[in-house]
């Protein structure tokens, strides 16, 4: 079991972070909102939310056209200037192939959101895990395998950190997680945790590596009675498929 020890400093949330964060995904998920939309979802006065909001439309982060507020070209910009999108190495066929080749219900392509998983990328059979990935839904990174996959590679205090936010529903997978911890950063590979409030939906996942970090997870997911029978053979494919995503440029 991986020892971890309290650093000695971790990383506050800062309120008017959190805020311009929630406002920008908020405005992002909608075909705009006006300053009274975006307070009251926020459930904040109008007054707060005015200045946060003039200030994004100042920075070029959100844009306003009659009254409406709407994601603006600053973040575009951003992603630009880094010179790539969230993950470069994996493409929707590479999801699609092997989707086909494990024959599972589903296959995803994770991100860590703060202190959330969401699927960016999907083929399923699945209209339930569809639909998370489609409406790009958080879930818990403790309770899914690629969300145990992206914690592993965290810094210590940024795991510790978030570890510390969990509740006792959550211990038990807390335990688990730890106890797998070195040999998960060991293979890039997380196998069948059981961590989901599903118990009957299960996954298996790898790690994609970008600049020596991880940067996402690709889960073959599906009925435990479906997967835990062919885990081996799935994790050869995972692992092979793997190894040609990182050859990759």
């Amino acid at each position: 079991m991986a020892e971890i020890e309290r650093p000695s400093r971790v990383r506050q949330r800062h309120r008017m972070v959190d805020r311009v964060a929630a406002i920008l995904e908020l405005v992002a998920r909608s075909d705009g909102l006006s300053l009274t939309a975006i307070a009251r979802h926020l459930d904040a006065p109008v007054s707060s939310v005015q200045g946060l909001v003039d200030g994004l439309v100042a920075a070029g982060y959100l844009d306003e056209r009659a009254r409406e507020y709407r994601l603006g070209v600053a973040p575009y910009f951003i992603n630009l200037l880094a010179g790539r999108g969230v993950v470069n190495r994996i493409v929707h066929q590479d999801l699609v192939e092997l989707h086909a080749e494990t024959g599972s219900t589903t296959a995803v392509l994770a991100v860590a959101v703060g202190p959330d998983v969401i699927y960016i990328d999907h083929c399923s059979t699945d209209p339930r895990t569809a639909y998370l990935a489609e409406r790009f839904f958080r879930r818990s990174l403790i309770r899914t395998s690629t969300g145990w996959v992206l914690l592993a590679d965290w810094e210590k205090r940024d795991l510790w950190a978030y570890l510390d936010t969990l509740g006792d529903e959550d211990e038990h997978r807390v335990a688990e997680f730890l106890s797998s911890l070195d040999g998960i950063r060991e293979t890039g590979t997380v196998v069948l945790p059981g961590t989901a409030e599903d118990t009957e939906v299960d996954g298996i996942s790898v790690a994609v590596r970008e600049r020596g970090r991880v940067v996402a997870a690709v889960g073959v997911v599906g009925p435990s009675v479906e997967i835990a029978p062919r885990s081996a053979s799935i994790v050869e494919s995972l692992q092979r498929h793997s190894k040609g995503w990182h050859q990759r440029g």
